[in-house]
C-alpha cells in the first residue's frame, strides 16, 4: 500500500496514510517527496511548491489558501493554510 493518497492530478497536497517521520521519502503521483517535518497519519503533505495566497487542492477540491509559502514535503495544516469554505469575507476562483 502507498504511504500517501493522491486522487487528482491537480492535487498539490496529499493525505498521509501513515505517520511520516522527518526525512522519510514517499512516492506521490510518480514523484518522490521527502517529509520536511513529522506528519501525523491522515494529515496532509505538500507535493508541489504553493506560494502564499495560492489555493491548496486535495481530492481535486479546494481545501484552503496558503497563508505562507509552502515547499514540497512540508506538513500542511492550520499553521500554513486557511479555509476558504463557508467564508463570506473571501471569494476564490
Amino acid at each position: 500500500m502507498s504511504a500517501v493518497l493522491k486522487v487528482n492530478d491537480k492535487d498539490n497536497v496529499v493525505t498521509c496514510l501513515k505517520t511520516l517521520m522527518k526525512g522519510e521519502t514517499v512516492e506521490a503521483g510518480g514523484q518522490s517527496i521527502t517529509a520536511a517535518q513529522d506528519v501525523p497519519i491522515f494529515h496532509k503533505i505538500a507535493v508541489t511548491e504553493i506560494k502564499r495566497g495560492e489555493l491548496c487542492y486535495k481530492y481535486g477540491q479546494i481545501i484552503g489558501r496558503a497563508i505562507t509559502d509552502i515547499q514540497p514535503g512540508d506538513y500542511v495544516h492550520v499553521h500554513n493554510i486557511e479555509s476558504t469554505r463557508g467564508r463570506g469575507d473571501q471569494v476564490h476562483s
